[in-house]
């Protein structure tokens, strides 16, 4: 067994995941010892979870446009890693989904990077991995943070998140797909 496959069965067992694992439901995430790329989340989507493969929505769809990379190599390649905040689908709340369990990502990510030592860049999307990696280093807003995005290179590269929700606030803010889009596909095929 593998150390990440080991890792795997960690998580499983673990009681503050112990209804999914009753339910047969398995974490969704991937992380390889060969990743130079990781992608951090905030938690699978019920599509997601379902077909137990992560970004596997309209949001991926988009999320695979920005990174110029086709399906094929977004789910077969060992070079990008997916860290969700939860590897679990947290439910429904009045608004999308309900967030990412508190505590989760602080027990798993630490561990799961340290077995992945060629990491070269995090991409971060959304408030809740920003507000976790960036911390007090984040700008007052995440249109901000993800503006100032160069300001978190070579370690991590905020982003908003790609849902059909955002489609307002993407033609708010045209900056971000000429200036932020290009800067994340030339890094991502670097890293390729």
């Amino acid at each position: 067994m593998n150390i990440f496959e080991k890792i795997k069965q960690e998580i499983m067992a673990d009681p503050m995941n112990e209804s999914y694992t009753k339910m047969g439901i398995s974490p969704i995430f991937k992380a390889s010892a060969d990743a130079r790329i990781a992608i951090v989340g905030q938690a699978p989507g019920r599509k997601a979870e379902a077909t137990q493969l992560f970004w596997n929505d309209l949001s991926g769809d988009r999320l695979r446009e920005w990174l110029g990379v086709s399906r094929e190599i977004f789910y077969n390649t060992n070079r990008i890693a997916q860290l969700p905040m939860d590897f679990y689908y947290p439910g429904k709340a009045k608004t999308g989904d309900a967030p990412p369990r508190k505590g989760f990502a602080q027990k798993w990510h630490p561990r799961l990077l340290e077995e992945m030592p060629d990491v070269e860049i995090i991409i971060l999307i959304g408030s809740y991995s920003q507000k976790y990696y960036l911390n007090v280093r984040r700008e007052k807003s995440l249109t901000e943070t993800v503006r100032n995005f160069q300001k978190y290179l070579p370690e991590y590269f905020p982003l908003v998140h790609p849902s059909p929700l955002n489609l307002g606030w993407l033609k708010q803010n045209p900056w971000y797909e000429e200036d932020v889009l290009p800067a994340l596909k030339e890094i991502v095929h670097k890293n390729l």
